[in-house]
């Protein structure tokens, strides 16, 4: 059932937060989050990645003859502390925390994945292309308002917002369009007194809907003027993953969020670990928090392109092309590599330069919300992402 914004709970909310002069900016957060539900049991989470994640780096193809040469001192080995997964690629130690989950048959992912859009390589057009789900016939990016995750959430008989909660400031592309789904975004860093907290508590008391949420914003707040703003980062992934799970575990189906940092052109052997890191706390604290309904999810990982084959002249890598998808959940088939890989060699690589893109990481998106949610084939490549050609399914889920 909708949630009536006209209910005394949460007019009380309302007013409470204009007496206090901040809306949502007792919700500090470093990153949007949005919820809606969905019939059924299935659930979906997609976390986009932004920056551009090294695929290369995060799921390294260390059997490929290639890829040391590539990268002299920025390849990602097993006798460096990088787990071997298959005996071609390995996760970053950095994702270590994650090996449990493949050995479980709860992790996977396609390499040489991309979106149509090619060659401009520009953060903002390439996260609308992910976002929106644009193909190479559907006209640019930026022409389209909605996202692909909103054009599939319209298309579920029964489907409705129950809670759209975006914590940040960052867009969320993904879920805007018609089909309803609300949000919670901070106008900015306001601090709130420990008066306004209790009194925030107290308001949040009279809603079960928004009361969890809530208390993870309270945390963090109090996070930030007892450790500043760095310390409120580290725990960024794990609370929006924990906020995630427990809507999930009640009447929402569908959660979106990002991770940031991803954007590595120097110095990318310690710049990337960080984000990783959290990429690993956000899946582990997802997987936790839904408990047995964690059999029941499946994790899109992505991010808008690759990065170049060769690192750089300051030991980082450059916008690139093909890239990687992550997968993880207990409705995934199992622990494998999807998708042809397609090598290093010079005369492999797109423009001589990156990692040829081989498959449209839309499809695989597709999959997903066909398998968990069961929406037609036609729909999926006519309407939620237009022009796409499904193909054969890859079997991403059991």
């Amino acid at each position: 059932m909708t949630e009536d914004l006209r209910s005394p709970s949460r007019r009380a909310l309302l007013r409470a937060g204009l007496a206090l002069g901040c809306s949502a900016a007792a919700f500090p957060l470093m990153s949007r989050v949005t919820f809606a539900s969905a019939p059924g049991e299935n659930r979906l989470v997609a976390i986009v990645l932004r920056g551009a994640l090294d695929g290369l780096a995060a799921v390294a193809p260390y059997g490929d003859p290639h890829y040391r040469a590539l990268r002299p001192t920025l390849a990602v080995l097993p006798e460096n502390g990088a787990i071997d997964l298959d005996g071609r690629f390995a996760l970053h130690p950095a994702l270590a925390p994650l090996a449990p989950l493949w050995r479980r048959g709860e992790l996977a992912f396609a390499h040489a994945v991309s979106t149509p859009y090619r060659d401009k390589r520009s953060h903002f057009d390439g996260q609308d292309a992910l976002e929106t789900g644009s193909g190479a016939a559907d006209g640019p990016a930026s022409a389209r308002r909605d996202g692909w995750l909103n054009r599939a959430l319209s298309l579920m008989p029964g489907a409705e917002a129950r809670t759209a909660v975006a914590v940040g400031r960052e867009r969320m592309l993904l879920l805007e369009g018609d089909a309803p789904a609300l949000g919670w975004a901070p106008d900015g860093d306001l601090r709130l007194s420990e008066p306004a907290l209790h009194l925030l508590e107290r308001v949040l008391a009279q809603d079960p809907l928004f009361a969890e949420a809530g208390r993870e914003a309270i945390m963090i707040d109090r996070e930030l003027d007892a450790g500043g703003m760095e310390r409120a980062r580290r725990v960024d992934a794990r609370a929006l993953a924990a906020l995630a799970a427990r809507m999930l575990s009640a009447e929402s189906r569908i959660a979106a969020f990002s991770l940031g940092g991803f954007d590595t052109h120097k110095g990318q052997a310690g710049a990337i670990r960080r984000p990783l890191e959290q990429l690993a706390e956000a899946i582990e604290a997802l997987r936790q928090g839904l408990g047995p309904n964690w059999a029941r999810t499946t994790v899109l990982c992505m991010t808008e392109f690759g990065r170049t084959a060769h690192e750089n002249g300051t030991r980082g890598t450059d916008h690139g092309t093909g890239g990687v998808m992550l997968f993880a959940g207990g409705a995934l088939s199992g622990a494998r590599a999807h998708g042809r890989w397609p090598g290093l060699a010079e005369g492999d690589l797109y423009q001589g330069r990156d990692l040829m893109p081989t498959d449209d990481l839309r499809r695989y998106a597709a999959w997903a919300l066909r398998g968990a949610f069961g929406l037609p084939r036609d729909a999926l490549e006519r309407t939620v992402f237009p022009g796409l050609d499904m193909g054969e399914d890859p079997r991403l889920l059991a």
